[in-house]
């Protein structure tokens, strides 16, 4: 049984969303989320801070480490990841068998954070109730994983033309915002499916 889940993640809005979202996602235990400043923060110190946890991580905690993919290449980022967890002796969903017990488990946002949020746009209009509830329906925005052009840079102009953060997106204030209204069964965006997915498998598997 999970007692309790270590979620470490690139950057301070996506620990806002998380901190809405975890408690409808997980069914037993708690969690504790780890923000660090930027993506490149979290990858060089990823190794020391695993190499940390695997020198008394109890049998029923586990990790999870977030990371968007913003221009890597996923494969590669995946495999970096699991290789310093690997070298820090701790064991991942993707190198044990299936049902099989593991301690961390690495996942990669498709695009950012924000894809999550064009996944459940009513979420969105609840939050900002002046953006138009169409948005789904239009080209370019069917698939939330697929939006070209930067996800945060298209939902800013969104929001902008509707007169939410004319100086600028406050995606910290942002996260908030709409992930308090995020309901995670009628998200669209697989990566987000992808979380939730993880998430489940942690429970079943400690």
């Amino acid at each position: 049984m999970l007692e309790r889940l270590i979620v470490l993640v690139e950057e301070p809005s996506m620990e806002a969303a998380l901190e809405a979202l975890l408690p409808r996602l997980l069914t037993q235990g708690d969690f504790e989320i780890r923000a660090f400043q930027c993506k490149d923060e979290l990858l060089k110190r990823l190794p020391e801070r695993l190499r940390g946890y695997a020198q008394w991580l109890p049998e029923n905690w586990a990790i999870l480490v977030l990371l968007d993919r913003d221009d890597s290449d996923c494969l590669k980022l995946k495999q970096t990841l699991e290789q310093m967890a690997t070298e820090a002796g701790l064991l991942t969903k993707t190198t044990v068998g299936a049902g099989q017990r593991f301690q961390v488990v690495n996942r990669i946002v498709v695009e950012e954070l924000e894809s999550w949020f064009f996944g459940d746009w009513s979420a969105v209009c609840a939050a900002y109730p002046r953006v138009p509830a169409t948005i789904p329906k239009k080209d370019g925005f069917r698939d939330p994983d697929a939006i070209r052009g930067g996800t945060w840079e298209q939902l800013e102009r969104i929001l902008q033309r509707a007169g939410y953060f004319s100086t600028g997106l406050r995606k910290y204030e942002l996260a908030r915002a709409v992930s308090a209204n995020m309901l995670p069964e009628r998200n669209t965006s697989r990566s987000f499916q992808v979380l939730c997915e993880a998430v489940a498998t942690t429970e079943q598997c400690l």
